[in-house]
This record gives structure tokens, C-alpha cells and sequence, in this order.
């Protein structure tokens, strides 16, 4: 009998998991002011922390929230107002590292997330 496969969402044990993750990142976007002045409202932080939230979970394996309240994702479509280069990249990336390391997923769950992570901050660059 094949093993039982189960997604990362699963693996981590579900939303918490993410809302932990993504409350790590936003502490840290919070103190950076190359990430912080891509978002319209510095102010309230927590509609961002939502999204991602329930996209990561989505992304995963988890409930389809985010597309029942937003609809297809589009993450390039929804960055494109926002000058994404290579500075704005790289802190997105540190400070999703960053959070990450706070974790300290199982280095198999560590590896998907860096890996992912990785892609979609270079996918999210509009600008050199």
C-alpha cells in the first residue's frame, strides 16, 4: 500500500501555523522602511496580515478562503501597483526568512517554504 501523503498545511497543523508565520513576518515588515512604504495603510497592518494569512494557507493545502473572498490570487496582477525591485525583494525575502527561522518547521517543511518563498519574491519583481 502507497504512504499516505498529507499536504505542508497538514503537516504544520494547520492555520495556526501560518497566522504564526505571517504574524513573524508583518513584526518585521512593521520595523522596515524599504517594505513598509509598499503598503498604502502603514498604519493597520492587519487586513495585509489576513490576506496573506489565507493565501499561504490556501497555497498549502488548506481551506480555499482566500479565493472564496478574493478570487483567483493573481499575486503579479495585485504586486504590479507596487515598485517591486531587487532591494524591496531581498527584504521581503529576509524578513520571510526571518520568520521562517522563528518557527523552526521540520527541515522538510523549512525547505518547501524557503523554496517557494524564494521564487515568489523574484516572481513579484516589476523593476530592476
Amino acid at each position: 500500500m502507497p504512504p499516505i501523503e498529507v499536504s505542508l498545511y497538514e503537516a504544520v497543523g494547520g492555520e495556526r501555523f501560518f497566522e504564526q508565520l505571517v504574524d513573524h513576518f508583518y513584526d518585521g515588515v512593521a520595523a522596515d522602511p524599504v517594505l513598509l512604504r509598499l503598503y498604502p495603510d502603514q498604519e493597520d497592518l492587519g487586513p495585509a496580515r489576513r490576506r496573506l494569512t489565507l493565501f499561504l494557507v490556501q497555497y498549502w493545502g488548506g481551506p480555499t478562503t482566500y479565493t472564496d473572498e478574493r478570487g483567483h490570487p493573481r499575486l503579479r496582477m495585485r504586486h504590479f501597483p507596487f515598485a517591486i525591485g531587487p532591494e524591496e525583494r531581498d527584504h521581503w525575502l529576509a524578513r520571510m526568512q526571518a520568520a521562517v527561522d522563528a518557527m523552526d518547521p521540520a527541515p522538510e517543511v523549512r525547505e518547501a517554504l524557503e523554496r517557494y518563498f524564494a521564487m515568489a519574491a523574484e516572481a513579484m519583481r516589476n523593476q530592476d
